[in-house]
């Protein structure tokens, strides 16, 4: 198995990085080891507030003088309108943009709506950052070089299916079925992603899909706060403590997937040590329910359909 960790990210002076919920948890750490390489990082976050003492804190940990630079900017993945405008941000003050991580998430929380009115697991770990990565697929593209939109799945994706009658989980829901379906709507995408740009002969933009496998963060506790449950909520930090890696750990197949050479689009990587909940990025095998292409194809329809994204992968082919 590899032994690949962040001291092996290669020199990443003047890329461009966006990395969606990196104020906290795996997007935390993903940015302090591309700024610690370089890399210029647009931090992607609902709060401005904490997105700055992030960023502050990625900063105090630099020797003065080195590292590369942060760029704060709002984006509310449970908005449509907010993505939109982050987007054009991005589009407007920065020339080129090397990767997209697609990291934010949320996870077994209660049911509510995002402002679209689409279920929040599905709207903000799939919905949302498939309509941010349209928006900025253009500026991948065109980038020189190679580019790459890396989406974050989880191994959860194997208990999850895509419930087309009942997308929104309206009739009936479960936390765990649809985060489940969240995060195999996240691989559906990052392989059908691949698909098209293989056939519109785009070969310098890959899209990658990776998991953490099971990282101590904030994301375990969010569903048990929100449900006002001290018992769950003390389950989840033991197992944090006893079972997980650390966050800095877990962001490893992220930064796996955003910077090594020998990364291939279509793939998909976490860690390779027990249970693969822990340990080095490895290439990886996902369900076969992942690999789904008809299902995946029906996906890519109705997830343009409901945020109004339409890709245009076809006229981001280079010349003949």
């Amino acid at each position: 198995m590899s032994q690949w960790t962040a001291a092996d990210i290669p020199d990443c002076g003047e890329k461009t990085f966006v990395v969606t919920g990196a104020n906290s948890g795996l997007g935390y750490e993903a940015t302090k080891a591309l700024t610690r390489k370089g890399a210029r990082v647009v931090m992607a976050c609902r709060s401005i507030d904490r997105g700055l003492t992030a960023a502050y804190d990625v900063r105090d940990e630099l020797p003065d003088g080195t590292g590369g630079s942060l760029h704060v900017r709002r984006c509310d993945l449970a908005s449509l309108s907010s993505i939109e405008s982050f987007a054009e941000g991005v589009r407007e003050d920065f020339d080129e943009l090397h990767v997209l991580c697609n990291n934010a998430g949320v996870m077994a929380i209660p049911r509510k709506e995002t402002e679209d009115g689409f279920e929040m697991q599905l709207g903000v770990n799939h919905l949302g950052h498939f309509a941010l990565t349209g928006h900025l697929l253009d500026l991948l593209v065109e980038t020189p070089g190679e580019t790459r939109v890396v989406t974050h799945s989880s191994g959860a994706h194997t208990a999850g299916s895509i419930d087309f009658d009942d997308l929104m989980r309206e009739q009936s829901y479960s936390k765990w079925e649809a985060y489940g379906q969240s995060k195999l709507a996240n691989l559906l995408f990052a392989y059908e992603l691949q698909r098209k740009l293989d056939a519109a002969g785009v070969t310098d933009t890959k899209s990658v899909a990776c998991h953490p496998g099971w990282a101590a963060t904030n994301l375990q506790y969010r569903g048990p706060e929100e449900m006002g449950s001290r018992v769950r909520y003390g389950m989840m930090k033991v197992a944090n403590a006893v079972v997980a890696q650390s966050a800095a750990q877990g962001a490893l197949p992220l930064l796996y997937a955003a910077t090594a050479p020998d990364v291939e689009g279509g793939a998909y990587y976490g860690p390779g040590g027990f249970q693969n909940m822990r340990g080095h990025p490895e290439r990886q095998e996902s369900s076969a329910a992942s690999r789904d292409e008809d299902v995946a194809a029906r996906l890519w329809d109705v997830s343009e359909d409901l945020t109004g994204v339409s890709y245009d992968v076809t006229a981001l082919a280079p010349p003949a």
